[in-house]
């Protein structure tokens, strides 16, 4: 399986890194792992102010100090307040610290121009994923024919495709238009379930917006034509948003399916079971390993509603920690707030040195021969598409792994650049992609892409 086979490079990854360490030379001086999305590992510095709340409720004995400013201060006596004891060490209940959902449902209020939002739809959880496998877990039934099938895009993030296996659900796959910059295309919608239907009930449709590997935004009509879809079908609608304030391309914006669902009337509004996800790993934030999340849960059935609450109570909680830290990411310093215009300094730092970087990874990979890369309109990867040669491709039959996976050894062995093969996250047939992070400090991913290029030619020219 394609899981196993990303495992199988990683290890590889990791054996070129004892080498290193046991000082056998090798024709590169470090590893970049460029496959994963994670933030800080890749050398970006954690925000101020949310490190600050998160220490402030960690040793509460800081409260006294003058080192931290007042309004950190004030949002850590108040998560302290919710906490059983104050202290983070205790449990919270299973939906998450009270007052911080509180703060996610006014956060959602404000993104979405005064749409309501209710502290009770609000479940904190282990990051996205934790919410995202929650909900496919209550949603998944039967058996035969009437197997509850999950609508997912290809390509996708693998998260969906193990959640699903595991569940024994079944994957009804949606192809994303890469001729039309990765759009999302109901007909194809249509043409998915129609198809799905003989085999499975399909129960679910999956949207990551903005994209992971592919990085595209979609559009107002798009979502509505989406959610049109999701009613007229009875599809209960994942919206994946964790990228939500990662968007780069002029005239692309981020619209939340749950606004757009709001604006479309009563009729939507009241009927269409929407699930959606933020965390604190994407954005500008990059806590990945605090594992901090939220979901908001709308239309759900009560009876559903108690099995969620359930299911989450088998977990007692999240990490509390992480539910800290969340709340400085739907709470930040506000104009007039002594933390505030630092805060704004440092966030918008990194979004636009990640716009720059976005920018900069497609103009580099479009100039590289037998390459192709979509605009990154949000996100943060590239999932290029690349030409193998026909021999390369004999060769890669002959050891039993995909043609993109042996590109994506073949890079690794030689330049120590760490990916992701596009036979990960799902393909059409016949294509070949990977997928890398923009992650890395900027004169580093110059570095990167002139290496990438280089050995791109190297390789073209030696299975021509």
């Amino acid at each position: 399986p394609p899981a196993l086979r990303c495992i199988k490079k990683v290890v590889l990854m990791l054996a070129i890194q004892k080498a290193f360490l046991s000082g056998i030379k090798k024709p590169f001086t470090e590893v970049i792992k460029a496959n994963i999305g994670d933030a800080h590992a890749m050398g970006q510095r954690p925000i101020t102010f949310l490190r600050q709340v998160v220490a402030l409720c960690t040793y509460p004995n800081l409260l006294d100090s003058p080192s931290f400013p007042e309004d950190a201060k004030k949002r850590a006596r108040r998560i302290l307040q919710g906490c059983g004891g104050n202290s983070l060490g205790a449990y919270s209940a299973s939906q998450g610290i009270n007052c911080i959902r509180e703060d996610v449902a006014s956060y959602i209020e404000r993104r979405d121009g005064g749409v309501p939002a209710d502290p009770d739809n609000i479940y904190l959880t282990t990051g996205a994923s934790d919410g995202i496998a929650t909900i496919l877990k209550i949603l998944v039934s039967g058996g035969g024919k009437s197997r509850t099938g999950v609508m997912i895009p290809i390509p996708q993030y693998p998260l969906y495709s193990a959640a699903i296996s595991e569940l024994g659900a079944i994957q009804v796959n949606y192809y994303l238009d890469e001729e039309n910059c990765w759009s999302l295309d109901v007909n194809e919608l249509r043409r998915s379930l129609n198809e799905a239907k003989a085999y499975c009930h399909p129960k679910v449709l999956c949207i990551i917006n903005p994209g992971n590997p592919t990085g595209q935004v979609q559009n107002r009509k798009c979502i509505e034509d989406v959610i049109h879809f999701a009613w007229e079908e009875k599809l209960f609608l994942l919206a994946d948003e964790v990228y939500q304030d990662n968007v780069y391309s002029e005239g692309c914006q981020f619209h939340s399916f749950k606004k757009i669902l709001y604006e479309m009337g009563p009729e939507y509004y009241n009927n269409v079971e929407l699930a959606s996800f933020h965390s604190t790993s994407k954005g500008y934030m990059g806590e990945c390993g605090y594992r901090g999340g939220y979901m908001e849960v709308i239309n759900l059935h009560p009876e559903m509603k108690g099995q969620l609450v359930k299911l989450l109570s088998v977990r007692i909680c999240s990490p509390v920690s992480g539910q800290a830290a969340m709340d400085i990411v739907v709470n930040p310093p506000i104009p007039g707030e002594e933390s505030y215009s630092q805060f704004i300094k440092e966030k918008e730092s990194v979004l636009n040195n990640l716009a720059k970087k976005a920018k900069l990874t497609e103009d580099m990979f479009n100039k590289v021969p037998g390459v192709h890369c979509n605009p990154l309109q949000g996100a943060m990867y590239a999932f290029p598409r690349i030409f193998i040669p026909a021999k390369a491709i004999e060769e890669a039959k002959a050891h039993k792994m995909a043609p993109d996976m042996l590109y994506c050894m073949k890079l690794l062995e030689e330049t120590g650049i760490c990916v992701v093969p596009g036979s990960g996250f799902g393909q059409r047939e016949g294509s070949y992609h990977f997928r890398m992070t923009i992650l890395p400090p900027i004169e580093k991913l110059k570095i990167l892409l002139e290496k990438m290029k280089d050995f791109h030619i190297k390789f073209l020219e030696k299975y021509a």
